[in-house]
């Protein structure tokens, strides 16, 4: 893999599951960047708008690129992409050999399954807007990757640092989980005098979650007090950094293994005591890789643990038919066998096998026929 500068929206999944595929497809992850990207007068429009293709020898898809005012930062965004299902990525498909363009702002990552590609590749990018060759990926958007003959190796340890050195947290003590166990965070405290100080280490830990799924429940349960922030949540949010202090250098090894992708679901019925609401979670798996995960609070209370559990099933076959869809249609894998969900609740397994079922559960409506339907073209 390559780094390359140029523009589009990132999604760090992406990236996750990028690394994935490189390790599959035996390719190299490059990283360029564009020089002068919003300078390149030759991409204006009237409209601050032009249109470049990449057809001579390449013949990709159509990059719709929009420049700002001059007043303003140079930046560009996509109106066209060549994925359906994800804007923030380039596929190209020559017979056996497949390329792939993750791009954010001025940066773009190139990973090719033929090496010698990804070098003609960037010289006839560089034809068209200036680019500079930043070699093997090392370091990307605080993501740091260390590639070896074991696999791919992405974790935070500079990012996580620099946040625990800004919140003068290097002398305090670690501790073994991020969150008191059966601990539930409430309004109960004293108010912060300065608020915003709570919502920017939060927001920062929030994006830890990338590489660090073990966080998530705690982080989530910090992320619901941003307006009023107390003392107590002040606390938790310290016991996280300690956490992580004391497991710095943790994240995710993605490792060569089978094409098969699978997840799990729960979900913790009335787990907020301050409303009553389930918080669901769920971690897809891609072989032995874990490559999407989420813990989040549900939208609406549920009146019964069946409902709870449905509805994370519901979350988590979305995102699994996400991903499914963008193996198959964008990166043109063969999963060895339909996507499997895990779930432990055997009412909510029962509503997605058995339409009988359906008249006991009209609360979940919608939710309910998506999974069926799921189940019936058996895509899950």
């Amino acid at each position: 893999m390559r780094v390359v500068d140029s523009v589009c929206k990132y999604i760090c999944g992406d990236v996750r599951l990028h690394g994935g595929w490189s390790l599959v497809a035996g390719g190299d992850i490059i990283m360029v960047t564009a020089e002068n990207a919003g300078e390149d007068e030759d991409s204006k429009s009237e409209t601050g708008g032009g249109r470049i293709y990449m057809e001579d020898k390449l013949k990709m898809l159509p990059l719709l690129c929009c420049w700002a005012a001059e007043r303003k930062a140079p930046r560009a965004w996509y109106g066209k992409l060549a994925s359906l299902d994800d804007t923030s990525f380039f596929v190209q498909k020559l017979g056996k050999r497949l390329t792939i363009v993750l791009v954010y702002v001025d940066d773009i990552l190139v990973t090719e399954n033929d090496t010698a590609y990804i070098t003609a590749f960037i010289s006839e990018l560089n034809n068209h807007f200036p680019v500079k060759d930043l070699g093997a990926l090392h370091y990307f958007l605080g993501l740091e990757v260390s590639i070896s003959s074991v696999g791919i190796f992405l974790s935070q340890f500079k990012y996580i640092l620099d946040l625990i050195k800004k919140t003068n947290m290097v002398g305090c003590k670690p501790c073994s989980s991020p969150a008191v166990a059966n601990a539930q965070l409430t309004y109960e405290g004293d108010l912060l005098p300065d608020p915003s100080s709570y919502t920017s280490i939060v927001g920062a830990l929030h994006y830890f979650t990338w590489s660090r799924p073990e966080i998530s429940f705690a982080v989530q349960q910090v992320c619901q007090f941003m307006s009023q922030p107390t003392t107590h949540h002040l606390t938790a949010v310290h016991r996280i950094l300690r956490y992580l202090k004391g497991h710095i250098d943790f994240g995710i090894c993605f490792t060569k293994g089978p094409m098969t992708l699978h997840g799990y679901s729960d979900a913790d019925w009335a787990g907020a005591v301050t409303d009553s609401r389930s918080i669901g979670g769920f971690c897809i798996y891609f072989g032995s890789n874990p490559i999407s995960w989420s813990a989040k609070k549900q939208a609406t209370v549920s009146r019964s643990s069946t409902e709870s559990e449905y509805k994370a099933l519901v979350i988590a076959a979305a995102e699994s038919y996400w991903i499914c869809r963008l193996l198959i249609k964008d990166l043109h894998f063969t999963l060895s066998s339909s996507s499997r969900l895990g779930c432990d609740n055997v009412s909510s397994i029962s509503l997605a096998s058995n339409p009988v079922m359906h008249s006991k559960m009209k609360s979940l409506g919608v939710d309910f026929h998506y999974v069926r339907e799921l189940v019936r073209l058996k895509l899950l």
